[in-house]
């Protein structure tokens, strides 16, 4: 099996059954503020986009470079399409001129023309990316392979439990605005972002270890910033705070807690993995090239800036009446919205700057008050500062998820009172019918189910699952004092009194080892 690295989460997969590209990215992302890194615009993407197959994992634009599939992609590949709940990839796929699809079932190995064989893991909760999330497992002549990208499933049983993996890809920096856009004292924002990066490093090792692969492969991560506003959030400042590691940051931290098996694949580097071993090449030296890597950035910078430039004339549409186009988007959708709405609890207010980087209107969605409105001096729990340009361009092309647009391009900055709270994001990922009423229903259900089964953790009897996205918690869960971490997404729990430190709501089940658990609602112990 040989796979040539194309750069983040991409890659092509030959075999001598069919090749597969997965997840090409191109074109700068998220409002001209992401850029692959290191660079793979100029690579020959006339033969590497002449395929077999083709697997988008999920609709990131990181990951869903719509222009690039357009043009480079042979429309006479078959796409590999995840199990997701609505039907928002295969139709985004078709409108790009791919007309060949496998609707592979949710975990289950396909055998594909040859004898090559994928199964695709999709995950449906509401956070998981745009709607969904998915993974890649492929084999061909006994030799297996997981592109794990993005995802971040609650185990990797249901891999190797198909055979040894001998090749495993899987993200190990940041994909998020978090804390970087946060209105903080810098010794604050380092600290958080530490915490964080931290987290990020734990949870791969945690992955790693679970599948055991012969070779470890540190993909999805990290864009750059070429933008001069966005700068500082590349990792050359050396800012332990910084949460976008590198693959070279990847593998001196894999070194410390005994990894050797790491394998780096710059944009045009090749892996030859059979059963036995991984021969690698690359276009220059992995260690020469990082050494190097502000210099590489620096020429990024200035030759992406005419890009960057012309994607930021586009963003002004005066014509629109924001608070009026607001209103007639959102407040249907406020309407429909009892679980997310109540889950966000109170108005969150956007503050718009105009033209002149300095006048700024104020509009306040009120969930409570299912409206959209001028903001009325009122005490509000969440508030984003951002270009009125920016909505506007939202609106204007009516997008349905400005996780997946605005806040992904950190071209923003916010404020918070109290704990985080996920309901504020899935909202603003779900401004349409079809993913509101999906993501409703699916809090519905988690809300109505219960998880009987509990395990021990130290001094601590805890539900078995995480109340958050229901992560195996006698796998990804540490107790400290009084305190559960669930390291799958770094989420904190009070053991005693059950309470969720990290959001709203989510409340666990827990009690001491050596004390009686309490009674459920409405019954007494006998």
């Amino acid at each position: 099996m040989r796979v040539t690295g194309t750069g983040h989460a991409s890659m092509r997969i030959d075999t001598p059954a069919g090749s597969i590209l997965c997840d090409p990215w191109v074109n700068p992302a998220y409002f001209a503020s992401w850029f692959p890194f290191p660079d793979n615009s100029q690579l020959d993407w006339d033969t590497l986009g002449d395929v077999d197959y083709l697997y988008v994992s999920h609709l990131h634009r990181d990951h869903f470079d719509a222009a690039h599939l357009k043009r480079y992609v042979s429309k006479k590949a078959t796409v590999l399409l995840p199990a997701f709940p609505t039907s928002e990839m295969e139709d985004e796929l078709r409108e790009l001129g791919f007309t060949h699809f496998l609707k592979a079932p949710n975990e289950e190995v396909v055998e594909l023309d040859g004898g090559l064989k994928v199964m695709i893991q999709a995950l449906t909760s509401p956070t998981d990316g745009p709607i969904g999330d998915s993974s890649l497992w492929v084999e061909y002549d006994g030799v297996r392979l997981l592109n794990q990208n993005d995802a971040r499933p609650t185990d990797l049983s249901l891999f190797a439990e198909l055979g040894h993996v001998h090749a495993h890809m899987l993200q190990f920096s940041g994909a998020i605005w978090y804390p970087m856009v946060y209105e903080l004292p810098q010794a604050a924002k380092t600290a958080f972002g530490k915490q964080k990066r931290d987290r990020q490093f734990d949870r791969t090792w945690r992955y790693i270890d679970d599948l055991k692969a012969d070779h470890v492969f540190p993909i999805a991560g990290p864009p750059c910033f070429l933008d001069d506003a966005l700068w500082q959030f590349n990792d050359i400042h050396g800012d332990e705070g910084n949460i976008f590691p590198d693959q070279s940051v990847f593998l001196s931290e894999y070194a410390k807690v005994g990894g050797t098996n790491a394998v780096v694949l710059l944009p045009g580097s090749v892996a030859e993995v059979t059963t036995e071993t991984c021969e690698t090449s690359h276009p220059v030296p992995v260690e020469e090239f990082f050494a190097n890597k502000v210099a590489h950035l620096e020429e990024m910078r200035e030759r992406k800036r005419p890009i960057i430039e012309a994607e930021k004339a586009s963003w002004r549409h005066p014509e629109i009446d924001v608070l009026k186009e607001m209103q007639r988007r959102i407040e249907p959708l406020l309407d429909e919205s009892i679980y997310i709405a109540k889950g966000v609890g109170g108005p969150v207010r956007f503050d718009l700057v105009g033209y002149d980087g300095e006048s700024v209107e104020s509009i306040v969605v009120d969930f409570p008050g299912k409206q959209v409105r001028p903001y009325a001096d009122e005490k509000v729990r969440y508030r984003f500062r951002t270009e009125r340009a920016l909505i506007e361009h939202l609106l204007h092309i009516g997008e349905v998820d400005w996780v997946n647009s605005l806040f992904l391009s950190c071209r923003f900055s916010a404020a918070r009172i109290g704990q985080y709270n996920e309901f504020v994001y899935s909202f603003f990922k779900c401004l349409s019918e079809e993913r509101l009423q999906y993501s409703e229903g699916w809090y519905d259900e988690h809300e109505r189910a219960v998880d009987a089964e509990d395990i021990t953790i130290g001094d601590w009897v805890v539900q078995r699952r995480c109340p958050h996205l229901k992560a195996d918690l006698s796998r990804f869960g540490v107790v400290e004092g009084d305190q559960l971490t669930c390291q799958l997404h770094g989420w904190r729990f009070d053991l005693s009194s059950g309470r969720c430190l990290t959001s709203v709501g989510h409340k666990i089940r827990a009690h001491r080892v050596d004390e009686q658990a309490p009674a459920p609602a409405g019954e007494s112990l006998t």
